[in-house]
């Protein structure tokens, strides 16, 4: 079965003439789309908060390039510029012009609205143009030409260094507090069709295996740097 962005299987167990949801669908609090009987599998939708926080997962893959980088920097070794600009590419793609756009358009206004962590959306606004405002400086200045250059040496470490440092909070604080709010404050109705409203704006922007395609990205430039292998990440002794 062909796996979907926002679909994962959950497993069934028919008793007698009635068959049970798994714990996988009950986890969401969803109802699946059919319950035949003897069904072995169920396609479950995700919610858009979940689909919102894989995205996340994302970013932080590229804060861990980021880090990196700084750390090649610090220590006066060769600059990974490729692997940076590739990196600050998917951030100003698929984080900023996709994902952050999401959240400026869907959830930041129904926050307001309510009138519920306004003080929090405002400073998470005014992080999403400072984060673009790095992307940019990022991607003008990773080159060699520019490289060559101690001032666009410093600009390049200070504004991955401060991009880190933001966004590192700026995501923990949605994931933990944001993103659990908005299911308080959206219905039913209207959090279950932004699941598939972001979907097909996903579709639209990357194609149907879009965020498959950017893991893939994301990974690639991992391993250039060598820091693809998890193991590595563990303490030794």
């Amino acid at each position: 079965m062909t796996t979907r962005r926002r679909e994962f299987l959950a497993g069934t167990v028919a008793l007698g003439a009635s068959g049970l949801v798994g714990a996988g669908a009950l986890a969401f609090g969803k109802t699946p789309k059919s319950a035949g009987k003897g069904a072995a599998d169920e396609a479950i939708e995700v919610s858009p908060v979940e689909d919102l926080m894989r995205e996340h997962g994302v970013l932080k893959r590229v804060l861990l390039v980021y880090e990196e980088g700084l750390r090649r920097l610090d220590a006066k070794q060769e600059v990974p510029l490729k692997a940076l600009r590739d990196g600050a590419m998917i951030v100003r793609s698929f984080i900023e012009d996709y994902h952050g756009k999401l959240e400026e358009d869907y959830l930041f206004p129904r926050f307001k609205k309510a009138n519920k962590l306004v003080d929090l959306v405002d400073v998470l606004l005014e992080q999403h143009r400072g984060g673009r405002q790095l992307t940019t400086v990022v991607l003008e200045v990773c080159n060699e030409k520019a490289l060559k250059a101690d001032t666009d040496r410093h600009a390049l470490r200070e504004s991955l260094r401060h991009f880190v440092r933001m966004f590192s909070a700026h995501e923990a604080r949605e994931d933990t507090v944001l993103f659990p709010a908005f299911r308080e404050i959206a219905s039913a109705n209207e959090y279950d069709s932004l699941g598939e409203e972001f979907e097909e704006k996903e579709h639209q922007l990357f194609g149907r295996d879009g965020f498959e395609e950017i893991v893939a990205r994301v990974a690639t430039i991992e391993k250039t740097l060598g820091i693809y292998d998890l193991a590595q990440f563990t303490p030794q002794g």
